[in-house]
């Protein structure tokens, strides 16, 4: 009977256990995980928090990048592998046969919007509908008809002057011809991308003149480990190694706070491409080496799924590249919990001066709102506005808003996204 008794307790105990570690909460289920760069952070990592690495692969193998959503405007370029943009200066699309570069090293570099996977560096100079930098909107046609001419320095560091000459919306063709300096080996290429909507970009090879496919289907993938412009203060870019976030999906950070903190529904999700960012590290210049910033939780809600927490642990540095973290998941999402992924937003221009335009798509329902608060949350902008033509465009005017940094909201029945808009004089 004693022995029974014990395998009767023991059982007890384990079933207990159980019970509580399917709560979350007394034996919370954390994965230990890591990624790979390899040295000098040649390879980006696509990660899924519920599947861990869905691809590593070398980063530098494009050059612009053409997003395939039929009411996008964005074209990236590859600004993590060196390839830098310039407006050229001196004439619009009918001085293509007579570029001249001189004076280029006091050019205004273009980058990626580290915040906005809309705002490519060919749309940073996006004057709001229906001017988007790179192109003008066509009333009667609804394609993008390109007005300026590029000088773009290239993976391998050589130069080639560039038109992206139109994007025929309906269809999802880009239209775009590049060359030498001189004029010399000119290419005329016709993109057609509407077949590849899995993926939310279509790289291209200026050096090889050919398409890339770089990124794993979107659906599959929430965060992103590789190089990428940000910016300083003062406004200036900088490179750095960090994460970047499918635009479908949100997170949130908490600092400073205990490791065991678990309170994610407190504050909102942030859907902008550099949520988690770099500065969860910092190089201690007395050992040479990268220490984890402590009291620091993230919490990721995937496109589909459950929300999971992410706490950082180590960081290698450029010998390896290697990055290891904590993923725990926290729970099972809901139809508030997951809202982020119903609509996308995109705010032009970035920064803004007196109206700000957005770009919305998915399933918005009728009627939306758009709200403007500063950091601390308090709210300066509500409103309704009226659609004004376009890829899906509404506007709001900030005349008479502080300059600095503020989150908009675009909110439609239980959907929600936010993402930031820097506001300048």
């Amino acid at each position: 009977m004693k022995k029974q008794f014990t395998i009767l307790s023991f059982s007890l105990l384990v079933i207990s256990l159980f019970l509580l570690n399917s709560t979350g909460h007394a034996m919370a289920s954390v994965k230990s995980d890591s990624i790979v760069m390899s040295a000098g952070y040649v390879n980006e990592v696509y990660y899924s928090m519920k599947n861990g690495v869905v691809q590593t692969g070398p980063r530098a193998t494009w050059d612009i990048a053409f997003r395939t959503q039929k009411r996008s405007s964005s074209i990236l370029t590859n600004d993590g592998s060196g390839v830098v943009l310039y407006t050229y200066p001196k004439a619009d699309t009918s001085g293509w046969a007579t570029v001249d570069t001189t004076g280029l090293s006091t050019w205004t570099r273009m980058f990626n919007d580290p915040t906005d996977w809309e705002n490519g560096a060919f749309s940073r100079n996006a004057k709001g509908h229906p001017d988007y930098g790179w192109a003008k909107y066509n009333d009667v046609t609804h394609n993008l008809i390109g007005d300026s001419i590029f000088v773009i320095k290239l993976r391998d560091g050589s130069f080639k002057k560039l038109w992206i000459v139109k994007k025929l919306s309906g269809l999802d063709i880009f239209v775009f011809r590049y060359a030498n300096l001189d004029g010399t080996g000119e290419q005329n290429i016709s993109e057609d991308i509407s077949s590849l909507t899995a993926t939310d970009f279509s790289g291209f090879s200026l050096q090889t003149n050919a398409r890339v496919a770089f990124e794993p289907v979107k659906s599959s993938w929430d965060i992103l480990f590789t190089k990428y412009m940000s910016v300083q203060p003062d406004g200036s870019p900088y490179l750095v190694t960090g994460v970047l976030s499918n635009d479908s999906v949100g997170t949130k950070k908490f600092y400073p706070v205990s490791l065991d903190y678990s309170d994610f529904g407190a504050g909102v999700w942030d859907s902008t491409r550099s949520s988690i960012g770099w500065d969860w590290k910092v190089f201690n210049m007395t050992t040479f080496t990268y220490n984890i910033v402590d009291s620091t939780v993230y919490f990721v809600n995937p496109v589909k799924g459950d929300i999971y927490k992410l706490i950082f642990t180590a960081f290698a540095g450029s010998t390896t590249g290697v990055v290891k973290f904590n993923v725990e998941r926290s729970a099972g999402a809901g139809i508030n919990d997951n809202n982020a992924s119903d609509i996308q937003l995109s705010v032009y221009p970035n920064p803004a001066t007196s109206r700000i335009y957005f770009n919305v798509t998915g399933n918005t329902g009728k009627d939306l709102m758009f709200t403007l608060t500063d950091l601390t949350g308090r709210q300066l902008r509500a409103d309704r506005p009226g659609k004004t033509g376009g890829l899906n465009a509404y506007s709001m005017d900030v005349t008479g808003v502080q300059p600095g940094t503020y989150f908009v909201t675009v909110s439609a029945a239980a959907a929600k996204m936010v993402t930031t808009v820097i506001i300048s004089r």
